[in-house]
């Protein structure tokens, strides 16, 4: 019923668009800046950042998920996989995509070593937090989420 499989190039059209479809989702879609373009530099250039997997429905090739990750490095525990998004459109929840999606994130971080895998889910999302638990996942409480964004670092760089 459905096909899991590495992404491709030629995917990210779709994959972008269910990135959109999960800003909507958490209640943030203009905080979307990233283009199909900036994937297309960012996880097929020189340097690939992230890679990704999709779902798609078997026989019409239509994308109705993703699970875009990268690596990270945990002093504590070593290298880590970490799963940015995992988007399953929302026609298609609950059918069983989405765990042959997971699944496929998790034989990934073994087959590259990985001492472990992370991802954040927000505190509303009662639906994914469900779904996580059923794997047995682990949910910090005490660690808060920091950034800066670009044109912050700037001003910050530029006026010390």
């Amino acid at each position: 019923m459905y096909i899991v499989r590495k992404g491709e190039k030629e995917d990210l059209p779709q994959v972008f668009a269910l990135i959109h479809e999960l800003a909507v989702y958490e209640k943030a879609p203009d905080e979307v800046t990233n283009t199909v373009q900036m994937m297309e530099k960012d996880g097929f250039g020189t340097n690939p950042v992230f890679g990704f997997f999709v779902v798609e429905k078997e026989g019409d090739g239509a994308i109705i998920g993703t699970a875009i990750y990268y690596y990270r490095y945990s002093t504590w525990k070593g290298k880590r996989l970490y799963l940015e998004d995992y988007i399953i459109t929302a026609s298609e929840r609950g059918k069983g995509a989405g765990k042959l999606l997971f699944e496929a994130v998790l034989a990934k971080s073994l087959e590259e070593n990985c001492t472990g895998m992370m991802w954040q889910v927000l505190d509303w999302n009662e639906p994914a937090i469900k779904f996580y638990k059923k794997y047995g996942a682990s949910f910090e409480e005490e660690w808060l989420n920091c950034h800066l964004q670009a044109e912050e670092i700037v001003a910050i760089v530029q006026n010390p």
